[in-house]
């Protein structure tokens, strides 16, 4: 590590690994003879890379000698390759692009100059989004090794920094993160999205994700901080983007096929066709997933579909469709106390909790150019949802009589709609970048709550559908918005990006609920229903600015300030559960993010980002321990607890040891990596002094994962480590309590292992998930799949034999 930080603060020392450097000049025409602007080149397996300007002039500097792919393209151009060997302090050469239609070879040259180390970052323009001045992660699944078939997310997002996550079952049914000390519950904090579009259960009203893309089937996954909340939402934790995989250009059929085993029962398959026929570009795929899970009554059956259809109407005009379709249906073992989970983390508590997702997406997007300079895309989406959850809430202390169970039913209908407009521009002698856009978003849920059967099956009915027991309401929700942002090129090495972000959130709810009043024996001796209608409306304006300065050819110097605006969930607001209560006049949040940092490489052998955070919040909603006056039983009170504020570090570095050695051996790869986060998050400004200056909850202070890869031919292999550190789970601080709702969240470090090796058309790839047997957890739960303690897996072996035809 220390090594790591003594590279970083003397970027210099790059230029004693070589001797010599080349610099290259050149020029891009098209078969007109016409100078391209804008237009990509760089070096494959690189991060040598630049863009023309106005006259179709680049430049790439400091290369070192050697033997290299010189790859260029541009928006509608066919993608140019050419050996070249750098053995002169300059070279000089000129290129010539073919006109080509498909938008798939942007996709293709992008993969091509993503073959670094796993991780890279956006550019500042990509995809009808504008990053400039912004911290940007991308995760190249290729790339990487690490158990796609059980969805790992410690090894898929180890290069991530700040990240919390959270494990809840064998095979990511569901993902649980939260960066920068966000909670990772469902990964709410984000804007989540597939293909730019959202996924999750009501982006308003519940921006919870049940639905998971599968990692056997993406080409990257992108994560943009919370100053993305411009283009992408108000919520303070950015956006996070799933990119699916697509048929490959050069041929009409491929077929992948990818069969897993593992530890307690594990069977996957995955099957994906793709292609091109045409101007017709296809991808489509199907996943089966079965198991018995870590503990006693965790069995689980899930099944996922997805179709993508891409046609190239012209050179001008590109539609595309999406189709997904997923269902699983798991049972939940219950959460455990701290002694029972001291005694035997695999011992499950409940024999009656089930839990069950119907997923439904549909996407179709338009992409019209203009011209070169000026592009528009349309994306409307839809989704139709379901979660379903049966089973005993009861705290962990009390066990299972036998009695009805309690059923929780909630249903998602929603469409939206976003256009955005890109348009690149000159002033003077700089090139300035303009996106504009607009978003429409009309969702419906409903949630009931009331009584199951007393048995032990996954029957999802209600004894009373027509007068449920707990609640019966319907959330109606609207939003309309508006943004804007501009990249301002001051000089070839400062820019400036400001942007604005109007936005009209209407959310209603309708519908009713029960509190009953018993006797010494349980019975009820009142009952009182209270029927609610009400409304919420609310119109602002957030503001945010990014900055740039490209200290030299490898290292920028980035910031970024932006407000963020997280609005309540009307779901939450009533839910029965004897676990946790809710502040009825519960309030949005509101705040700001910033981001101060430098991201560079040395050579082609090290690179390195570190960012300094700050997250202030207006009235955070966090959760506090009370005490029942009554029966004097411990609850969770979730309410705004006060002001809070997040400040932090995040790192990461990776060198290529061959490289930094000048080891010369094509046959040979071998890079180690650290990843380290300290946060310090406490609530401020507050009277109460049982808060005040208190640890956030949810919020380890420091996250820390190191890994080695090491490739020979076609042998690859990668060994991790990820630690978390002690952390609360709720405000007050509390470190135990005896229905273990509340308590520490106690420090932990996995070693996860990942071997693969491909022989022509087959891949064996193999993992050892937590190396160590290491006895842990990462979450305690208020519901399901708990209350409780939610123990995560131990050690467990997997094997996927691929073939790709």
């Amino acid at each position: 590590m220390i090594c790591f930080w003594i590279i970083v603060f003397c970027p210099y020392l790059g230029a004693l690994a070589q001797d010599k450097t080349c610099t290259i000049t050149g020029n891009i025409q098209n078969i007109d003879n016409q100078n391209i602007e804008f237009a990509y080149v760089g070096l494959k397996n690189t991060r040598f890379q630049a863009e023309t300007d106005t006259k179709g002039n680049f430049t790439l500097k400091n290369i070192p000698l050697g033997d290299y792919t010189l790859i260029a393209f541009s928006y509608d151009k066919k993608t140019l390759q050419k050996e070249i060997t750098l053995n002169t302090a300059n070279y000089s050469v000129n290129l010539i692009l073919e006109d080509f239609s498909n938008e798939l070879e942007i996709i293709t040259i992008q993969a091509e100059r993503e073959k670094t180390f796993g991780i890279t970052r956006l550019n500042s323009v990509d995809n009808f989004g504008i990053y400039e001045g912004k911290k940007t992660e991308v995760i190249v699944l290729q790339d990487i090794n690490a158990n796609l078939a059980t969805n790992n997310p410690r090894q898929v997002y180890a290069r991530i920094t700040g990240l919390n996550i959270w494990e809840s079952d064998q095979v990511g049914l569901q993902l649980g993160i939260g960066g920068r000390g966000l909670s990772p519950d469902r990964t709410s904090n984000f804007n989540t999205r597939q293909n730019g579009y959202d996924i999750s259960a009501d982006a308003l009203g519940y921006p919870e994700a049940y639905y998971t893309p599968p990692v056997e089937a993406l080409e990257r996954i992108e994560i943009i901080r919370g100053a993305a909340s411009l283009q992408y939402g108000t919520q303070f934790g950015g956006m996070l983007n799933f990119r699916f995989k697509q048929g490959p250009r050069d041929k009409k059929i491929e077929l992948t096929s990818r069969q897993s085993v593992g530890s307690w029962g594990f069977l996957g398959t995955f099957n994906s066709l793709g292609g091109q026929v045409g101007k017709l570009n296809y991808y489509t795929y199907y996943i089966y997933r079965t198991g018995n899970g870590y503990r006693p009554n965790s069995e689980f059956d899930y099944h996922n579909a997805f179709t993508s259809l891409t046609y190239d109407f012209s050179e001008k005009l590109s539609v595309n469709l999406d189709i997904t379709k997923m269902n699983y249906l798991t049972k939940q073992p219950g959460g455990l106390t701290d002694r029972l989970f001291q005694d035997n983390p695999r011992q499950p508590f409940r024999e009656r909790n089930w839990f069950r997702v119907d997923w439904n997406l549909l996407a179709l997007n338009f992409t019209y150019k203009f011209n070169h300079q000026t592009q528009l895309n349309v994306r409307n989406f839809g989704l139709i949802a379901r979660r379903q959850s049966v089973g005993i809430l009861d705290k962990t202390i009390e066990a299972d009589e036998g009695k009805n169970r309690t059923l929780i039913d909630g249903e998602f209908k929603n469409f939206g709609n976003e256009i955005r407009l890109l348009h690149r521009y000159k002033i003077g002698k700089q090139n300035h970048t303009f996106l504009i856009g607009s978003r429409i978003y009309n969702g419906t849920t409903t949630a009931k709550q009331g009584f199951g059967t007393d048995g032990s099956d996954a029957n999802f009915n209600y004894l009373n559908p027509d007068d449920l027991e707990d609640s019966d309401y319907r959330f109606p929700n609207q939003n309309y918005s508006l943004f804007a942002e501009n990249i301002f090129q001051i000089n070839p090495k400062f820019s400036l990006t400001p942007g604005i972000r109007f936005e009209n959130i209407q959310t209603f709810s309708e519908g009713y609920y029960k509190r009953y009043v018993t006797d010494g024996a349980g019975n009820i001796i009142v009952e009182n229903r209270t029927d609610e209608k009400l409304d919420r409306k609310r119109s602002f304006v957030l503001l945010g600015l990014g900055a740039s300065y490209q200290l030299h050819d490898k290292i920028e110097l980035y910031g970024n300030v932006s407000q963020n605006y997280r609005a309540i969930n009307f779901t939450d607001l009533r839910i029965n559960n004897p676990n946790i209560r809710i502040n009825p006049n519960i309030q949005d949040e509101k705040g700001f993010t910033a981001d101060l940092g430098v991201r560079g490489s040395v050579e082609d052998f090290f690179t390195y980002e570190f960012t300094l955070f700050y997250l202030a919040y207006e009235g955070k909603i966090g959760q506090i321990l009370q005490t029942d006056t009554v029966l004097f039983n411990d609850f969770r009170y979730r309410t705004n607890v006060s002001d809070a504020r997040n400040i932090g570090i995040e790192s990461f570095a990776e060198v290529n040891l061959l490289r930094l050695f000048k080891i010369k051996n094509e046959d040979w790869k071998w890079s180690i990596f650290a990843n380290l986060a300290l946060i310090d998050a406490r609530y401020i400004n507050t009277d109460d002094t049982s808060i005040k200056d208190n640890q956030v909850e949810m919020v380890p202070p420091l996250t820390l994962k190191i890994g080695n890869t090491l490739k020979y031919r076609q042998f690859s292999s990668t060994l991790q480590l990820a630690h978390t550190g002690e952390h609360f789970s709720d405000a007050s601080n509390a470190r135990r309590t005896a229905s273990a709702i509340e308590g520490l969240i106690f420090a932990y470090q996995v070693v996860d292992l990942s071997v693969s090796y491909r022989w022509k058309f087959l891949t064996l790839e193999g993992s050892i998930n937590n190396l160590l047997d290491e006895k842990y957890f990462t979450r305690r739960a208020e519901s399901y799949p708990g209350p409780g303690i939610i123990p995560s897996d131990g050690r467990g072996f997997y094997v996927t034999l691929q073939g790709k035809f």
